[in-house]
């Protein structure tokens, strides 16, 4: 097994929309497919990370509507499921009625799964005449199991890992930090030329994200007016601030993900693009240095999960942008990676993810420039020494230690932070009612 192969047919592909909302629209659009009757009834289930990264993002096509609601409601209803995350780029006018309408009239309803500790989503869908159900886990575009009116499809809910296509994680987690770089060094032309087309994906939202008002907007203009300077730090944190503001915007652009995550996707490619530009590294260099950021972005969530409490936008794609750039200038110096790998966790190691939305080109920002000051430190040969606070003797043992953190020092944090969500009164589609300690689900909420 090419574990780089496999990394990126399974986490680097391009998504529409932010990557939860997406993976609920891919799985209603799945239920839907062998169904040729229109939905009279649609339930969804999610684990309470994906519910949280939908709360508060817009969905493309949509005028502004937000939430793994209305992004299921259209899976289903435009039923397109080899367009996988780039589904939502066919929703038309008319599907958007439709959505709404069967919203209006509270025939759709969204669940918090109780028990699930691990990304999942669950679209079971009536029409007249059929029932159908899709479940994904273990990744957002990993169908587990499917059924058709009572007709089993598909079923490896309980198979043992070996046999699903969860397998390469198993095999990225033996993996050590030089292997991973021999990996990157190695990339063919095929695969210099599907990153390339991944780097050309991520600058085109990214200039489109200049035209709204949003992060990258201010950040240019406290640089017109001497705040910042006009440098290599500023020109990386705009430049991928304005693809974040795009994608949470719901701009109907694909963006290449990382991870599973569009945004992990922005910082895992465009800051050692822009680094590496700046400073003139040749393109193919750059190229196995984002195939690096890449294989570390993936390697360091097998660690913390699939939607891991901390923010992997700035921590996960993060260690991936700054071992990309120590690449660049430092080869296979494996002691300056695991120094800037150190420098990376030791400094955003505890930022917490409240779920996807405007604030997500924050913490972006605030990755980008951690990641260029942690692999200049790193590359210098300075760093956090495996003495200090939770870092490792290794940079291995800081990632399982970042892992430990999160799945046991974390472990209730997703739900605080969905219960407080929930306490605000913010539901999605402008509905705030919702029930508690239900036998099926935690929380509910309804459409309408």
């Amino acid at each position: 097994m090419n574990i780089y192969k496999e990394v990126i047919r399974h986490e680097v592909f391009p998504a529409m929309g932010c990557t939860e909302p997406s993976s609920v629209a891919y799985a209603a659009a799945v239920a839907a497919q062998d169904v040729q009757e229109p939905p009279e009834k649609i339930t969804i289930a999610v684990d309470q990370a994906t519910y949280k990264n939908g709360l508060a993002v817009h969905i493309p096509n949509t005028a502004g509507e937000k939430g793994n609601l209305i992004a299921g409601v259209l899976g289903c209803l435009v039923a397109r499921p080899e367009k996988k995350m780039e589904v939502l780029k066919e929703v038309t006018p008319a599907h958007l009625v439709e959505a709404r309408r069967l919203i209006a009239n509270r025939d759709v309803a969204l669940k918090i799964h109780p028990h699930c500790a691990d990304f999942f989503v669950r679209v079971c869908l009536e029409t007249k005449n059929h029932h159908s159900e899709c479940i994904l886990s273990g990744g957002h575009t990993n169908v587990v199991f499917r059924e058709l009116d009572g007709k089993v499809l598909l079923d490896c809910r309980n198979k043992p890992a070996s046999s699903n296509e969860a397998t390469y994680r198993e095999q990225l987690r033996t993996h050590t930090l030089a292997d991973l770089v021999t990996l990157a060094d190695e990339i063919d032309e095929e695969d210099m030329a599907y990153l390339r087309s991944g780097l050309e994906m991520n600058l085109a939202i990214s200039r489109e994200g200049m035209k709204i008002k949003k992060v990258g907007y201010y950040l240019l203009e406290l640089l017109e007016k001497g705040f910042l300077l006009e440098d290599v730090f500023s020109s990386t944190k705009i430049m991928t601030a304005c693809a974040v503001d795009a994608r949470m915007d719901g701009m109907a652009l694909p963006a290449m993900s990382s991870g599973g995550s569009g945004n992990q996707g922005i910082v895992a490619t465009l800051v050692p693009y822009n680094v590496g530009k700046h400073f003139g590294i040749s393109e193919k260099t750059i190229l196995k240095s984002i195939a690096l950021s890449h294989l570390l972005n993936s390697y360091v969530k097998v660690f913390i999960g699939e939607l891991a409490p901390i923010c992997g936008c700035a921590i996960a794609a993060g260690v991936g942008a700054a071992c990309g750039i120590v690449y660049q200038k430092n080869g296979k110096d494996i002691p300056a990676l695991g120094l800037a790998v150190n420098n990376l966790v030791s400094d955003l190691g505890g930022m917490l993810c409240d779920g996807a939305k405007s604030g997500c080109a924050l913490k972006v920002v605030s990755s980008t420039d951690a990641a260029i000051r942690a692999a200049y430190l790193g590359m210098n040969h300075y760093g956090i020494q495996g003495m200090e606070g939770f870092v490792g003797l290794s940079a291995e043992d800081t990632i399982r230690n970042l892992g430990r953190i999160t799945a046991l020092g974390m472990e209730n944090m997703d739900g605080t932070i969905v219960d407080i969500m929930l306490e605000k009164g913010f539901k999605e589609n402008g509905t705030q009612e919702f029930h508690r300690n239900t036998e099926s689900c935690r929380t509910e909420e309804k459409g309408g």
